[in-house]
């Protein structure tokens, strides 16, 4: 891990300090939308329209650093994003703020894409894995800073769209300056989606749906919290436990996965997130209690799109990994844009508990289809599967094939008479 640090750092600060500046604006916008007088539905488009530009982002980014290169693409998004994020404060009109919003997701994805493949180029074979691992943890730790700072100005002046701002353009500073020469772009065409549902229909519609709950998660918890009559310290608290659950829960629920039907983990884990939900829908929870909801949400709504993605690629051939995950990607962020639109209709009909309410829907049709699967076909062998990799959906398809070879890697070199679990890439 030292010898990660000591080749990738630079690239590691700056992600680090540009979800702290994402994590900041995602929480802020939530907060003081209410404080202009926003709408719950209002909101919702907001929130939305960050996944509409990422998505897009994802799509169209990698041919933009074809035509004019790393450097120039990495340097001309991140001078809009942090203009972007001072202009909210400037303008607060709701269209603006949309049209803004899908500018700074377009922006973010462009951003993770460049230096994605940056810190791919710098791993060896030996040290992908590790690195790419690190880089998931960096993003975690990046929102969960992000809450802290929350608390350091008034969300009604300006600093605390000032702060995001200065931090994204201080993220470029020691990727530019000690960066290697951009190295040569290539992706992997997607896989069709039919092909995809045909080889995992679990992993597409689980895909589909814990894409809607990251983006209530990630988009719509601040305009619950300010519905809910939270302070700002509460509503930050609550949305850093969140995340901290995604960080601290990854890493088992990784390891069991490698030893057991992840079609029964995933129905036994989507199952435990909706009945926490379900409580917190159904009884008015205090203020701790409400924590420890975020924590067991956070803790499992994560690493289920981890391990949907392990659970595919059981499924798939090791060259048609890289593929799929791209396909993956774009089901799931279908799913992070209907998500803030279907919150916030919900809260606006039944009021704050519709949060809750939509995440059991959710988790709870996860769990359903996924027991569903289970009759349709036998498990493969834990044997025959490959290892659980850590992933965020804020990582590009380029990480995640990046990921899969670092495994595939991994498993070439392992000794044949050792079990199949043992590899490395920020497997559990």
């Amino acid at each position: 891990m030292l010898q990660v640090l000591g080749t990738s750092w630079a690239l590691l600060l700056g992600i680090g300090l540009l979800m702290v500046g994402n994590g900041v604006q995602g929480t802020l916008l939530g907060i003081r939308g209410s404080i202009e007088g926003f709408t719950t539905f209002q909101l919702s488009v907001i929130m939305s329209a960050y996944f509409v530009g990422f998505l897009g982002g994802s799509r169209l980014a990698p041919e933009l650093i074809r035509r004019v290169g790393h450097v120039r693409v990495f340097a001309a998004l991140g001078s809009l994003i942090s203009a972007l994020l001072v202009l909210y404060a400037a303008v607060p009109d709701w269209v603006a703020w949309t049209l803004m919003r899908i500018l700074i997701g377009f922006c973010f994805s462009g951003v993770y894409v460049t230096a994605e493949s940056w810190l791919n180029n710098a791993a060896t074979n030996e040290t992908r894995g590790k690195t790419l691992s690190l880089y998931m943890i960096v993003q975690m730790l990046g929102i969960i800073t992000a809450q802290g700072l929350m608390n350091v100005a008034d969300p009604a002046g300006f600093t605390l769209f000032i702060i995001p701002s200065v931090l994204v353009s201080l993220a470029f500073t020691p990727i530019l300056l000690s960066i290697s020469p951009a190295p040569v772009f290539d992706t992997t065409k997607p896989m069709s989606f039919r092909k995809l549902f045909e080889v995992s229909p679990l992993g597409c519609i689980g895909m589909f749906l814990m894409g809607g709950v990251y983006a209530a998660l990630f988009g719509m918890a601040a305009v619950w919290g300010t519905m809910a009559g939270l302070l700002v310290f509460e509503i930050s608290m609550f949305i850093a436990m969140i995340f901290t659950g995604g960080l601290v829960f990854q890493y088992p629920i990784g390891w069991i996965s490698d030893r057991m039907d992840r079609r029964k983990l995933i129905a036994i884990s989507a199952g435990i997130c909706g009945a926490v939900a379900l409580v917190a829908t159904v009884f008015p929870l205090g203020f701790y209690a409400l924590l420890v909801a975020g924590l067991l949400i956070g803790g499992i709504a994560n690493p289920l799109y981890s391990l949907l993605l392990a659970y595919t690629s059981d499924y798939l051939d090791r060259e048609d990994m890289a593929s799929a995950s791209g396909g993956l990607l774009f089901i799931n962020g279908l799913g992070a844009i209907a998500g803030p639109l279907i919150t916030g209709w919900i809260m606006g009909i039944v009021g704050p508990s519709g949060f809750f309410l939509y995440i059991t829907f959710l988790t709870v049709l996860v769990s359903a289809y996924a027991f569903y699967r289970m009759t349709r076909r036998a498990a493969p062998s834990t044997a025959d599967t490959g290892a659980y990799t850590v992933f965020t959906p804020a990582a590009s398809a380029l990480a995640m094939e990046a990921a899969y070879e670092a495994a595939q890697e991994g498993e070439s070199t392992a000794d044949p008479d050792q079990p199949a679990d043992g590899r490395e890439g920020g497997q559990g």
